[in-house]
């Protein structure tokens, strides 16, 4: 029914106004913003950036709205309502839509757009070469992670002072109000340790003490004043970021000459490396920081690999342990803590729209290792707990009884082959060895797949790397072989699910092929008293100096293991007789062998052929003797 036109349109238009206003008022106390952010994604097809542009406001910011730790201020919040009316949604039904839509947007983003990490991988090469040249480049990753890592606080800092900006009207009132309340901020740079100060963008004026100035000499002595100064107002800092001197000196000489430090710093200072919430993802950083581990660990030899594990292998570890919301998970041997960030990545990747993270726990013997993996989870903006110490000695996350704490997933890679003193087994106060297979002797992989069941909650699941003879040594010897006696009762207990045979020359301190040991405390019905053996040796690419598994067989491989059923070559499925009868032998390369492209010959057919050879060697032999002696009489 028409409306008259005899002056009721104000009233009408102000009805509608009245509504408007309503419905943006009340968005907050009606309905989920998150939900509402997450249904204007689904209906228009927008990723968190394509939306936070249409909002005119940061990425991160929108970030922050759908995850539910900030709401959005009036005009936001208006802006947020006039999207959601072009886009056709009922505000009053908003919550019960499904987010899955807006889930498979999040991961279109991430799987079609992932950007290259080729320039960041070259920028953190070349200012690892400026120091000193390529050849001693990887002596100093000791300075240039924590530059790297001081560059992605700063830029961080700047992020949410940028956030507060838009919540307090402007950056001089974000900045009064960050330095009244640092806990509004992830961590607090105090201004000299501001990327924009130590690369002379910005002035500052160093303060007296006791009429002495406290102005730094050079680029050297303000990097080692910015990296003290964070650690003070940041105590959980304290021996990470703050391990070097950056003005240290030996024989009256400075480690790194402060015009080699100026270039790193304004290597860093070129905006297309920015490294803040909206620049990079925390994955992307995370691969070009794992480039520059490796790259030192090419040049640093056998100790690489105590910091660093392949990163396909981490990754194909995640996917077989299909990490789930809220769950706890331990590497006893972390390193720069490489496979818990990537059971993070995984976990994020299965269920997009979860804001639960997983548990993460670490510990680590040596003090460089431990300052990277503090390192490494903040940069990929996650959260830790890491501690330093032995592990097999002293491991440090224990319950108010004095026992070792349990977890739901604990990933490893172990020193392989590490000789231990033997009573270090034999008079364990946590009793790990003892009542469960036995104390080994010499090596100490399967002490480590015993430490390892100890931390396995009742549900518990486990993936380690460990050197391939550790599921073969003792098998087929007349002699008694404790290291075969820990398999077998592992397999009696059916605690191991499978193990997957990796390829040639991937790990940094050893060209030799490693496995991976999957156990489980509840193997699904399917899968008890068998183990599945997944023989991925042959998918390898050649690489300098270290092979690798291409990043698109990760998911299919970890496919074919969870599937569990046989693949000619592949995959394998034996039942515990099975085992029986080859005395415990879990190599996966006895039970699906690679088939071979060349046919082999009979073993007689060759043996007929040599012989017919070697008869008519002879009679050449023969003829040329025949030849000589007449030579010989003329």
């Amino acid at each position: 029914m028409p409306v008259r036109s005899n002056g009721n349109e104000k009233n009408i238009d102000s009805l509608f106004a009245i509504c408007y206003t309503i419905n943006m008022t009340n968005i907050t106390e009606i309905h989920d913003i998150s939900a509402v952010l997450r249904a204007i994604r689904a209906h228009l097809d927008l990723t968190q950036e394509q939306l936070a542009d249409r909002l005119g406001v940061a990425f991160a910011t929108v970030n922050r709205w759908e995850g539910g730790l900030t709401k959005p201020q009036k005009a936001a919040r208006e802006a947020i309502v006039a999207l959601a009316d072009e886009a056709g949604i009922d505000m009053a039904e908003v919550a019960a839509e499904p987010v899955e839509a807006a889930a498979q947007v999040t991961r279109r983003r991430r799987v079609s757009k992932a950007p290259s990490t080729k320039t960041m991988e070259q920028m953190l090469w070349d200012a690892a070469c400026s120091i000193r040249g390529e050849k001693d480049a990887p002596r100093f990753k000791d300075y240039l992670l924590p530059l790297l890592f001081l560059k992605r606080l700063s830029d961080v800092f700047d992020d949410e002072i940028e956030r507060l900006a838009e919540e307090y009207g402007d950056q001089e009132t974000a900045l009064e109000i960050a330095e009244l309340d640092h806990s509004l901020l992830r961590f607090y740079l105090p201004p000299e340790a501001r990327w924009a100060v130590i690369n002379g963008r910005e002035s500052y004026d160093w303060p007296d003490d006791q009429g002495r100035s406290t102005r730094p000499k050079d680029i050297g002595e303000h990097l080692t004043k910015s990296v003290r100064a964070i650690v003070r107002y940041n105590p959980s800092l304290s021996g990470v970021i703050d391990l070097v001197d950056f003005a240290a000196e030996r024989n009256g000489q400075r480690d790194i000459n402060a015009a080699k430090l100026i270039e790193v710093v304004e290597t860093f200072s070129d905006p297309r490396y920015r490294l803040g919430l909206a620049d990079v993802q925390p994955d992307f950083l995370g691969r070009a920081y794992e480039f520059l581990l490796r790259k030192f660990a090419e040049g640093s030899g056998q100790s690489a690999g105590e910091f660093f594990t392949p990163t396909e292998v981490g990754f194909l570890m995640a996917h077989i342990m299909r990490p789930r919301p809220g769950e706890e998970c331990h590497d006893y041997a972390c390193g720069s803590a490489g496979l818990l960030v990537k059971l993070q990545l995984v976990a994020r990747e299965l269920d997009p729209i979860s804001r639960v993270p997983l548990k993460l726990y670490g510990q680590e013997l040596q003090a460089e290792s431990y300052a990277v993996a503090k390192m490494n989870a903040i940069i990929h903006d996650m959260e830790a707990e890491i501690e330093r110490g032995d592990t097999m000695i002293n491991p440090k996350f224990k319950t108010a009884d004095s026992k070792i704490r349990t977890y739901d997933i604990v990933v490893a890679n172990p020193m392989w082959n590490q000789p231990f003193n033997p009573d270090i087994f034999t008079d364990d106060p946590f009793d790990r060895f003892r009542t469960q297979g036995g104390v080994t002797t010499g090596k100490g992989d399967w002490a480590w797949l015993q430490h390892t069941l100890t931390c396995l909650s009742e549900r518990g699941r486990a993936a380690v790397v460990l050197d391939t003879g550790a599921v073969t040594r003792g098998s087929g010897s007349r002699n008694e072989d404790r290291e075969r006696n820990i398999r077998k009762w592992f397999v009696e207990n059916d605690l191991i699910d499978g193990v997957i045979l990796l390829p040639d020359n991937l790990f940094y301190n050893t060209s030799a092929a490693g496995v991976i040991v999957v156990l489980s405390k509840r193997k699904p019905a399917t899968r008890q008293n068998k183990i599945v053996l997944l023989n991925a040796s042959q998918l390898v690419r050649k690489g300098r100096p270290k092979n690798y598994i291409p990043e698109e067989d990760l998911r299919p491989l970890a496919a074919a293991y969870l599937k569990g059923e046989p693949v000619e070559g592949e995959v394998a499925v034996i039942t515990r007789e099975q085992v029986v009868e080859a005395d415990y032998n879990l190599s996966p390369s006895r039970w699906a062998g690679q088939t071979d492209a060349f046919d082999h010959r009979p073993i007689s057919e060759i043996i007929a052929d040599l012989n017919k050879l070697n008869e008519e060697a002879r009679e050449i032999d023969g003829h040329l003797a025949d030849i000589l002696a007449q030579l010989q009489e003329k």
